[in-house]
């Protein structure tokens, strides 16, 4: 089969099409034929820095696909379409995924669609209601509104978490779309601080919750934008790791819970009991289009360099997909 692997840590040039030996499925997991896998900043890390987050020398962490042939304990039936989180492997065209981890793919969404769910909403499920305890009327702050987290956090927070949503981007375009998802509240960072026009909204009160994807540039004003007894979920250091002056103080003057996470090192059976309470609560709610997969573009299999570097230069409003056929 064919498969993209990383040659050297580096650029979205040391990517690599090889050919690489078709898995086979052990007790429990399931084979799928992938027709699409989709691009996330995981992938962008371990490419660079070679983290070692997975063992699998493929890439790629979710996909979607026909299930072709299944291990001995596994329920779902060959031929049924499904989509999911695999523990690398998945910028293949085939991929073993352990099966209780598999969501069958609602029959009106397309496979890149479907690739399109499984990391940004469980991501967003995870950092919203187990670990940011959003409760409904809270206002939260969810920064990137237009990445493919912030596009299924939004909706998440309005459909399932009754809440209001404060969300930020860097242009119109992007800010326009998140109010077409719910988005109550919408600030252009380039324009405007954020910080201090959250303060108006909420009467200096600041926010209930922030979902952080930015990290240290963005330290003071998160400081600044939440509430005492606030919650506030780091799942990203896009705007950088290391912080200048940081004054504990200001976490314990204002009890601020502070959380640091990441879905990709979780355990698999951590990984199962969110994708279980997930599509339990969510399924009907893509079948229905109440909540809806947000495809940016798609790139066929032979232009992977490409689609790392839509991510890499913030073109991107949802997610990446990367066609397999």
């Amino acid at each position: 089969m064919k498969a993209i692997i990383v040659k050297k840590p580096g650029g979205a040039e040391q990517l690599q099409i090889i050919e690489h030996d078709k898995p086979n499925p052990k007790d429990g997991e399931i084979l799928i034929k992938v027709k699409a896998s989709a691009v996330n900043r995981t992938d962008i890390i371990n490419r660079e820095k070679s983290l070692g987050y997975l063992d699998n020398p493929i890439l790629g962490v979710e996909v979607a696909g026909i299930v072709e042939e299944v291990g001995a304990g596994s329920e779902i039936e060959v031929g049924t379409r499904v989509m999911g989180l695999v523990n690398g492997g998945g910028y293949a065209e085939y991929v073993v995924m352990p099966a209780d981890r598999a969501m069958v793919i609602p029959e009106q969404l397309t496979y890149e669609e479907g690739a399109a769910i499984p990391e940004v909403f469980l991501t967003a499920y995870q950092t919203l209601f187990w670990i940011g305890q959003l409760r409904a009327n809270e206002n939260v702050l969810i920064h990137a509104g237009g990445s493919g987290v912030g596009t299924a956090a939004i909706q998440l927070a309005k459909e399932l978490g009754q809440a209001n949503v404060i969300t930020t981007a860097g242009s119109e375009e992007k800010l326009d779309f998140c109010r077409s998802l719910g988005a109550d509240i919408c600030i252009n960072y380039k324009e405007q601080n954020f910080d201090e026009e959250i303060l108006n909204i909420t009467k200096n009160q600041g926010v209930d919750l922030i979902l952080d994807f930015i990290g240290a540039s963005y330290w003071n004003k998160n400081i600044s934008s939440i509430k005492v007894d606030g919650r506030w979920v780091l799942i990203g250091i896009l705007g950088g790791a290391n912080i200048d002056n940081v004054n504990l103080m200001d976490l314990l003057s204002k009890r601020i819970q502070l959380t640091g996470t990441l879905l990709t090192p979780r355990s698999d059976s951590y990984k199962v009991a969110l994708t279980n309470e997930f599509s339990t609560k969510t399924i009907d709610l893509f079948a229905n289009n109440k909540l809806r997969p947000i495809v940016d573009q798609v790139f066929p299999f032979n232009q992977i360099q490409q689609a790392h570097e839509h991510m890499e230069n913030n073109k991107n409003i949802g997610k990446i997909i990367l066609k397999i056929d």
